[in-house]
């Protein structure tokens, strides 16, 4: 049985007297793809924020491996191992894809890597395989700005594993996708849950079923039910207070 790679105990976060996320347990196993669906406002990007440190919580705990992230500055928690895209690309626009992907590496993102940056056969190589794995290996010379917004999301994607995160956060990876983009994003994160766990913030419940191993329902920044697509579909409380609106 895989053990954990994520644990959330207790956690909570207030602001201004309101309660985005309550009291919250969520655990993650090691290579679990997992999808958080919940309605708008249900604390879904807020739990996203707090375990990659751009949150702080009022009370509760974040262990991913031996690390205590709620006491650690976001930088910390990247090079720990934890990597986040957010729902909006953010991406260099005007350089390449290649450029995008080779700055991502995590050597040449530090000042002492960028100032003694030279490229070698190995980082160019690395680059080449990543683009071929997020379907951008005919688009290296484009630049990010001439892509269409999937294939800047599939860049983004690779930004995330060019720094070869153990741990990754999605926000909405699909989201503004045709279907055919959406097809061929749940097949990229499927592969790249290989060796890796993935946390997933969707809304597409067709995309959820392509990927999910196990789905997280939150409501009102607590937890609500948890299991299968099929367990979590069936449950009265959220036919209720989710799928049935």
């Amino acid at each position: 049985m895989a053990g954990n790679i994520l644990q959330v105990d207790g956690l909570s976060v207030s602001f201004d007297g309101f309660k985005a996320v309550d009291d919250l347990n969520f655990y993650v196993e090691e290579g679990e793809l997992r999808c958080v669906i919940g309605p708008n406002g249900a604390g879904k990007t807020t739990l996203l924020d707090m375990i990659c440190g751009k949150t702080k919580p009022t009370s509760g705990r974040i262990r991913f491996r031996q690390h205590a992230l709620e006491k650690m500055l976001d930088y910390q928690i990247t090079r720990a191992g934890v990597g986040r895209k957010f729902q909006t690309p953010s991406t260099y626009e005007d350089l390449t894809v290649f450029e995008n992907l080779e700055i991502s590496s995590p050597n040449e993102r530090s000042f002492l890597g960028s100032l003694f940056f030279m490229r070698t056969p190995q980082s160019t190589e690395r680059v080449v395989s990543v683009a071929r794995e997020i379907m951008l290996g005919e688009e290296l010379e484009r630049k990010a700005g001439q892509l269409s917004h999937g294939q800047k999301q599939w860049l983004e994607i690779g930004m995330l594993l060019m720094q070869e995160p153990e741990l990754m956060l999605l926000d909405e990876p699909c989201a503004g996708m045709s279907p055919r983009e959406r097809e061929a994003t749940a097949d990229l994160l499927k592969r790249i849950a290989v060796g890796r766990s993935l946390v997933v913030i969707e809304h597409d419940m067709v995309f959820v079923r392509m990927i999910a191993h196990k789905v997280t329902v939150l409501h009102q920044g607590r937890l609500l039910a948890e299991g299968t697509m099929d367990q979590v579909q069936n449950d009265p409380r959220v036919i209720e207070t989710y799928l049935g609106h």
